[in-house]
C-alpha cells in the first residue's frame, strides 16, 4: 500500500457529517460495526465517516468523508456502544481494501484539503449566517438558545448547524466538501434558505440533490 495512504474502517451513514475538530456522538448497535469498534479501540482507535450514495446492499460511498478518533467510548451491557467521534481531517478514498472483516475499509488519502484552523467570516457574513440560522429554526419549530450560540466560534457555528440541519444527503455531502469555511457558510445560507422557502417549508421533500 502506498505509504502516503491511510488504511481505516469506514463508517457509512446517511446524514451524518463529521469535521475537523468537531465532535460526533453514535449508538453503534449492528454486529458489524460493533466489532469495527473494537477493533478500532484495540488499534489506533480511527474510524472513517462517509455517507452513502445510495440504498444498495453494500452502498456506494461519496469519494469524500472525514476521518475521526473515538474519544469518549461507552459500552453497554448488550454489547452495543455510545462512543463520540472526534475530527481529524477530511479524506478521499483512494480504493476500498479487501478484506475479510465484517465491516468494509478502505485506503484514505487526506492530501489536497484546505483544513485552516484561522478560517474566519466576515461581520457581514457570520450575521447572515445567524440571521438565516433563526428562520430556518422558527420554520422547523425548532427551540434554540440563541444567546448561546452567538457565542460559538465561526467554525462551530457553520459545521454544528451543517451537522444537525435536516438537509438532504446530497446538501450535506456538498458542505463536507466545501473548500474551507467561508465557502461552506454560503452554501449552507444557500441550503436553508432554499429548504424554507421550498414547497411544503422547510421540513418539506424538496432537495438539493
Amino acid at each position: 500500500m502506498d505509504a502516503a495512504l491511510l488504511r481505516v474502517p469506514v463508517f457509512p451513514l446517511a446524514g451524518a457529517l463529521l469535521f475537523p475538530r468537531a465532535q460526533l456522538p453514535l449508538h453503534i448497535f449492528e454486529p458489524r460495526y460493533r466489532a469495527m469498534i473494537r477493533d478500532a479501540l484495540a488499534s489506533d482507535r480511527l474510524i472513517a465517516m462517509i455517507q452513502p450514495k445510495d440504498e444498495d446492499e453494500p452502498p456506494g460511498l461519496f469519494e469524500v468523508g472525514c476521518l475521526g478518533r473515538i474519544g469518549a467510548c461507552d459500552e453497554l451491557e448488550d454489547g452495543r456502544f455510545n462512543i463520540v467521534l472526534e475530527g481529524l481531517s477530511r479524506f478521499r478514498i483512494a480504493r476500498e481494501a479487501e478484506v475479510d472483516t465484517l465491516y468494509r475499509q478502505i485506503d484514505a488519502d487526506r492530501s489536497g484539503f484546505d483544513e485552516d484552523e484561522d478560517c474566519v467570516l466576515s461581520m457581514v457574513q457570520r450575521a447572515e449566517v445567524e440571521r438565516e440560522a433563526r428562520r430556518y429554526a422558527d420554520a422547523l419549530g425548532y427551540m434554540v438558545e440563541w444567546d448561546s450560540v452567538s457565542r460559538l466560534d465561526d467554525e462551530l457555528l457553520v459545521n454544528g448547524i451543517a451537522q444537525i440541519a435536516p438537509l438532504d444527503v446530497g446538501s450535506k455531502q456538498a458542505l463536507l466538501e466545501a473548500t474551507d469555511l467561508v465557502d461552506r457558510a454560503d452554501l449552507l445560507v444557500q441550503f436553508m434558505q432554499f429548504q424554507r422557502m421550498a414547497p411544503g417549508g422547510a421540513d418539506g421533500p424538496e432537495t438539493l440533490q
